[in-house]
């Protein structure tokens, strides 16, 4: 098979290996690259289909988009992949263009072969898309993270935000609590006598008063974002010293009007505002049953995965999405979030933070156009929606 123009070149192994836009003349090449990748003991493959399911690049102006490339081998054998998402951000009163990433997944993860493939993919990665990032990363990500510090990459660590609805269900349902057999046991002496119900309660009780503040926004279900989110926009972003954009194209583009994604729940899109009518903010919120989840085993997780306001209006707009999703049945709600004040408007509701669960990694590019980083941490933007999207929610 013939690479694509354009295409860059690397040589690992004895052959010369092509770096290519993903092509559907690839696929079953892809899929032969997943079949080696799982026989040789990797829980990875990369995308058979060429044209992404979420974000396909339909326009040359599109805000953002997701794209899949490929390491190929002597013109024939797919050795590697990884996907990029380009996205506009505001950085200082400037759009800037920033991309997440996924992978890379090589046969290095078996074959020595190939073992300084994912190197070289990250440093094409770079080329392509210099203020690159990735947020997420936990314990079996040890040797992507090893690799990200030898390249001088900047790692923040972000908090986890959780409020368990219904303290019973959530100690006889999760999994991660439940791992071990004395823990199992306490959890359940602990609901069957109605002490988690009331521990749950009094934890999140104290976590409000301690805030002092009263919320009273409601939100209303929307089929889409409309010129109403592009003031909100307008209004909000000069709060924050670094936003991706979210007006109401990129919304829309993100969250395509009546579609749906095969990963994720339904994504329901909530306008948020107060007693008057006024708007404060929105969030996009999802409900899942989880089946024998590693962390939550059977239970009804409800997750605020974006939301934006005026920092003013932050709490309100936390407290109008887990009031619906607590009217929706979830048993515990969860979110991820970078800025510390938003962090504080999901605490002045009731949430517990756990600190460092997930790592917020930039490349030296990325991390120097957020210089001086200990102040652009303070009005620093990231939800689920900025990685990967709600995947697995």
């Amino acid at each position: 098979m013939r690479c694509a123009t354009g295409s860059s070149t690397i040589r690992d192994s004895d052959m010369p290996i092509h770096i290519v836009p993903h092509d559907p003349q690839w696929k079953m090449r892809v899929d032969a690259f997943n079949t080696r990748m799982r026989e040789g003991g990797s829980q990875y493959g990369f995308y058979v289909d060429a044209l992404p399911v979420w974000l396909p690049k339909r326009s040359a102006d599109q805000p953002v988009w997701r794209e899949y490339w490929l390491a190929v081998e002597d013109g024939e054998h797919v050795r590697a992949g990884y996907a990029l998402k380009p996205q506009a951000w505001w950085i200082r009163g400037e759009t800037k263009m920033v991309a997440d990433w996924q992978g890379p997944f090589s046969e290095g993860a078996y074959d020595n072969r190939y073992g300084a493939l994912g190197l070289r993919l990250f440093r094409d990665m770079l080329k392509k898309q210099p203020l690159l990032f990735s947020w997420g990363h936990g314990g079996d990500d040890a040797p992507v993270l090893q690799l990200l510090n030898k390249l001088k990459w900047t790692m923040i660590p972000t908090p986890f935000l959780l409020r368990v609805v219904r303290p019973f269900h959530f100690a006889r349902k999760n999994k991660y609590l439940r791992e071990q057999p004395r823990t199992r046991l306490a959890l359940d002496i602990a609901a069957f006598t109605g002490a988690a119900s009331i521990g749950g309660r009094a934890l999140h009780s104290v976590l409000r008063l301690r805030s002092m503040r009263r919320f009273t926004s409601q939100a209303e279900v929307v089929p889409s974002f409309g010129a109403w989110a592009d003031a909100l926009w307008e209004r909000a972003k000069n709060d924050y010293d670094a936003i991706a954009v979210r007006d109401a194209r990129v919304m829309n583009t993100l969250l395509p009007p009546g579609e749906t994604q095969p990963e994720w729940s339904e994504q329901i899109r909530l306008r948020v505002r107060d007693a008057k009518g006024e708007d404060l903010g929105w969030a996009v919120v999802c409900v899942r049953e989880m089946k024998g989840h590693h962390r939550y085993g059977d239970c009804r997780v409800g997750t605020v995965v974006d939301y934006l306001a005026p920092v003013a209006h932050a709490g309100e707009v936390v407290h109008a999405a887990f009031d619906f999703l607590r009217d929706r049945g979830a048993e515990l709600v969860i979110a991820n979030q970078a800025d510390p004040r938003w962090v504080r408007a999901f605490e002045d509701n009731g949430f517990v933070k756990l600190e460092g669960k997930r790592l917020f990694c930039a490349a030296p590019p990325l991390a120097e156009a957020l210089a001086p980083l200990e102040k652009t941490r303070e009005r620093f933007f990231v939800s689920n929606m900025d990685g990967h999207g709600p995947m697995g929610l």
